[in-house]
């Protein structure tokens, strides 16, 4: 009895306290009488835990039956799913959780995890996230023709052509424009096998229902403006412009975040980038050694493709006889009528 009468006087000195701790809390929030993080690490020290709770940082898939979680500080998973369902091997808790899926995954499809994780001091978190699986099958390209001044119902494009076979799948492409309301534009590529010597246009808008992504292995499956029969068309879900000849970016990133090719054009040739995101942009091309001056320094607007006389029908183009010196020298704008959307480029210069 005596034993009883002591754990119901703990129990009702802990209801005391909480019910105590609770009413400063109320008193600081009305009165403001003090930090809502001092109160936190007050209330974490009476009742022993923690206030910083585990941050969630980053998701990846490190190979093709491994994915990466990683958290501000070492965590457990209490639970985890995936949607579409797999199989999990083995989980190894810490900042960074490795998850081991029971067999390979097929490059570049779209999972979406479903994780709870805690930490020492019991915090919980729970994340929802998507990611992509590894695609260690990525081809070589090129950054081949761009199409960035079209009147309706034309839309600019991105020319892609293969230096070898393999598959898009998780492929993102980045596209900086000169107007703040598109200041990043991402499209990632679903699974797509390719060969060596196709090409691959990304068209920067979608206008009509007609206009198809070609995933189902079919070239003349999409009959849009500038889509091509001897091609893999491919469109953004959107009807806003994203490129601007006055001043853009262009480029492609694996899953790791290295730059498979890239181009920057200028209108103007000014000393340097009027938008900061465009110098930081030839800033990281240049680190990466995708793209510089004539000089071998960072580019400025006077050493990107000059777009001065592009057109509806004017398009840039790499002059693809020659290697890529990750340079203005490699391209060129072509005649009037001269486009050629996953066609070879037109050999006639505009400039």
């Amino acid at each position: 009895m005596k034993a009883l009468e002591h754990m119901r006087g703990v129990y009702r000195a802990e209801v005391f306290m909480k019910k105590f701790v609770f009413a400063l809390l109320g008193a600081c929030v009305v009165f403001g009488s003090c930090s809502t993080g001092d109160t936190a690490s007050a209330v974490s020290k009476i009742f022993g835990g923690s206030s910083q709770a585990p941050v969630f940082l980053n998701c990846r898939a490190v190979s093709e039956d491994e994915v990466e979680f990683e958290f501000s500080h070492p965590v457990t998973v209490k639970s985890l799913s995936f949607e579409p369902a797999l199989e999990v091997a083995s989980i190894e808790d810490g900042v960074i959780v490795t998850v081991k899926l029971e067999g390979n995954l097929p490059p570049g499809l779209q999972y979406t995890a479903d994780l709870l994780a805690e930490d020492a001091d019991r915090n919980t978190i729970n994340v929802l996230v998507p990611f992509r699986s590894r695609n260690n099958n990525m081809p070589k390209l090129v950054i081949n023709e761009l199409l960035v001044k079209i009147t309706n119902p034309k839309t600019e494009f991105i020319e892609f052509k293969m230096k070898s076979a393999g598959n898009l799948g998780a492929m993102r492409v980045f596209i900086l424009g000169n107007t703040n309301t598109t200041k990043l534009t991402i499209y990632e590529f679903m699974p797509k096998e390719v060969e060596a010597g196709e090409y691959v246009v990304l068209h920067l808008r979608t206008r009509q229902e007609s206009y198809k992504d070609e995933y189902n292995g079919n070239k003349e499956e999409s009959s849009g403006d500038n889509s091509s029969p001897n091609a893999w068309d491919f469109y953004v879900p959107d009807n806003t412009r994203l490129i601007h000849e006055s001043a853009s970016a262009v480029y492609v990133l694996d899953q790791d975040d290295r730059v498979i090719d890239a181009v920057m054009i200028s209108a103007t040739p000014d000393s340097w980038w009027g938008k900061d995101y465009l110098a930081e942009a030839a800033e990281f091309l240049f680190e990466q050694g995708e793209w510089k001056s004539a000089d071998g320094t960072i580019c400025r607007p006077a050493d990107a493709v000059n777009s001065t006389g592009t057109a509806n029908t004017r398009s840039i183009c790499r002059d693809e006889t020659k290697e890529d010196s990750n340079t203005a020298a490699d391209w060129y704008i072509v005649y009037t009528s001269n486009s050629s959307p996953g066609e070879p480029n037109k050999p006639k210069r505009w400039n």
